[in-house]
């Protein structure tokens, strides 16, 4: 497993005649293999830094669309999932995340620029080296080009006086693609258990369908899901028990297609010592009240949404049960909150997966749970997607059964011969099937991106019907975020976005 992770550091004139290993310059560093091997660990460091994955990116991902909100009493966090954006420059709800994006985009660019000048023995292990430093940096643009839409470009390692161009989204995305592409050459289908947690050609694959997706390139999409589901990457499998994908007790499962290794063995903050935590805080922020900061939580109508439909034997969908906190789970399920009775409001719920439940009375900083970035229910439901954007509905019904059959729900025609092969009907479920499946799990934003749900009033209004926060969502606006504006103030070639 990943678990020596490296940051580097500049230094003055002065410093360079001290032996401090931290404190290289460029010519220094880059020499000999090992250092290869210590700058593309220093990417996947980024993984644990607050603006990413361990904490914030979840109230931009998950708590800005329908399925979360936040009630912080930190007026300003809270107003950051409601499109009440004042403050652009504001830390925790968009320049943290901007800044750690392109310190990761930054590292990869150095992996990129310098390994190729060192000579290995292995030069399989350096074309792999490449490839993940590509892998992540196109990951990292991927997430950046959904938040923001218009950013910068760098493919090269920054100075602290460049003014890089500004690009359109379109143009960020096919960045990613190239870099994919490329990674893809050099990846291989699997890794030995040391080596736990880099990206496979199956990882490049799947974000290579996320981003075609998103822009409606049906033919390439299927394409790289074919690679997945019945092509030399068909190695994935749902694993048997839901809950085993949200806990740290059966990690890197045959479902796992693409995993961030979080872990409790370093408790220190997330800055860029010795000590610096590799662990996620996302249930301590959203952990219901008393149990953890409860800075965000579940709309309601996810509960519902799971009791429309019951099992082949009539009892409630398992996945309930593992995806929210809501007042008669116990009743429901039998199950505690925390070890505790229900003691928040009645129209409340909170999200479950990730949560310590299982083994803590309480949330802190470092949760160990990893986080599943790309599972293969997910790869079906995404199959089944594009099969039905490219006219082959009914060939498109077998992979949403196959998740639908783990939690011993009824084929999709027994349940809604209705649908038939209409292409929107089939849209209309595949939309709460993915929902059913995947709540919680930060890709809600990009589905509603990728529907078009943003992009008309009658939409928005649909969605703030169960999210009244889209009461307040601006067509045309607050689908990509505002750029910070002290990025703009200081680089003429950057602009803020539409209508900000």
């Amino acid at each position: 497993m990943i678990s020596s992770l490296l940051s580097l550091t500049g230094c003055s004139k002065e410093e360079l005649e001290l032996d401090n290993p931290n404190a290289l310059t460029t010519d220094q560093f880059w020499v000999t293999p090992n250092d290869a091997e210590l700058g593309v660990n220093s990417i996947y460091a980024m993984f644990y830094k607050d603006g990413l994955w361990p904490r914030w990116i979840y109230f931009r991902l998950d708590l800005t669309s329908d399925e979360g909100f936040s009630q912080s009493p930190w007026v300003e966090l809270a107003d950051w999932t409601r499109f009440n954006y004042i403050n652009y420059n504001f830390w925790e709800g968009n320049a943290v995340t901007w800044r750690d994006s392109y310190k990761a985009i930054f590292r990869a660019n150095q992996v990129l620029a310098y390994v190729p000048e060192i000579e290995f023995t292995d030069n399989a292990r350096k074309a792999q080296i490449l490839a993940e430093a590509k892998f992540l940096r196109a990951l990292h643009y991927y997430y950046a080009g959904l938040l923001w839409e218009n950013i910068p470009m760098v493919l090269e390692p920054s100075k602290p006086d460049d003014l890089p161009m500004q690009v359109s989204k379109e143009e960020v995305f096919a960045q990613v693609v190239t870099d994919l592409n490329e990674a893809f050459n050099d990846l291989p289908l699997t890794w030995n258990a040391e080596n736990t947690g880099r990206p496979t050609k199956g990882a490049a694959k799947a974000m290579l369908a996320k981003v075609y997706m998103q822009q409606h390139k049906w033919d390439e999409a299927k394409t790289a899901l074919d690679f997945l589901v019945i092509g030399e990457g068909a190695q994935y499998s749902l694993v048997d028990n839901y809950k085993d994908n949200f806990t740290d007790l059966n990690e890197n499962n045959s479902e796992s297609v693409f995993e961030i290794q979080f872990g409790d063995q370093r408790r220190g903050g997330t800055g860029e010592d010795p000590n610096a935590s590799v662990s996620s805080t996302r249930a301590q922020f959203f952990a219901p009240r008393g149990i953890g900061w409860s800075d965000g939580q579940a709309r309601f109508w996810l509960v519902d949404a799971f009791k429309q439909e019951t099992t082949t034997d009539g009892q409630l969908d398992p996945r309930l049960q593992h995806t929210l906190f809501y007042p008669e789970l116990t009743a429901d399920f039998g199950d505690l909150i925390y070890g505790r009775s229900w003691e928040w409001g009645q129209d409340e719920a909170w999200f479950r997966k990730g949560a310590r439940d299982y083994k803590r009375n309480n949330e802190d900083y470092y949760s160990e749970v990893n986080w599943r970035m790309i599972r293969y229910s997910d790869i079906l439901l995404r199959y089944a997607e594009v099969l039905n954007e490219l006219g082959l509905t009914a060939d498109a019904y077998q992979y949403v059964d196959m998740v639908r059959a783990r939690s011993n729900m009824a084929p999709l025609a027994t349940a809604y011969p209705e649908i038939g092969t209409d292409h929107d009907l089939f849209l209309d479920r595949l939309k709460t099937e993915r929902v059913l499946e995947l709540a919680g799990e930060s890709v809600r934003w990009e589905d509603l991106k990728r529907w078009g749900d943003l992009d008309s009033q009658s939409s928005v209004d649909e969605i703030a019907q169960r999210d009244p926060d889209f009461k307040n969502f601006e067509v045309g606006k607050n689908i990509r975020l505002p750029i910070p504006q002290v990025e703009v103030e200081n680089n003429p070639n950057l602009e803020q976005n539409p209508q900000y």
